[in-house]
């Protein structure tokens, strides 16, 4: 089964009634091997902190979100060893490591990045990583 790179924009969408929700909880069907880089424990980490800042989730409810995410069926790989091969990719691209990480991953296991940040799928059309990316919902 080909992994399906999952970044935090689209992880966020498995606990918040946000738009696409819906396709991003579909990729909870068991069908597909789901895999990240390590950042994404703390971008989720952030996330929750996020809404609890702007009182959108009170503590507890953030720290189950948290505790509920740690359980879903997500294969992490370590940033570690793909820190330089993103790095590159940034470097090439004018993205930020963070976003590349997510690449990079895609980019070793011939997977491709699901996001919910349709900007950077786009902005990646013209280059020779757009194979790798695609948005979760077309708009």
């Amino acid at each position: 089964m080909r992994p399906v790179v999952v970044d935090a924009s689209v992880a966020a969408k498995w606990f918040l009634p946000e738009p696409d929700a819906a396709a991003a909880l579909r990729l909870l069907d068991g069908r597909r091997r789901l895999v990240a880089p390590d950042l994404i424990y703390a971008e989720m980490g952030n996330i929750a902190w996020k809404l609890h800042a702007r009182k959108l989730l009170a503590g507890a409810e953030a720290a189950e979100m948290i505790e509920h995410f740690l359980s879903m069926p997500l294969e992490i790989h370590d940033s570690a060893i793909l820190l330089a091969p993103a790095l590159e990719i940034a470097i090439a691209t004018g993205h930020t490591v963070y976003d590349c990480l997510y690449l990079a991953l895609a980019v070793e296991l011939g997977a491709t990045v699901i996001t919910a940040d349709h900007r950077w799928a786009h902005a990646l059309k013209p280059t020779p990583f757009a194979r790798f990316i695609r948005p979760l919902t077309s708009r």
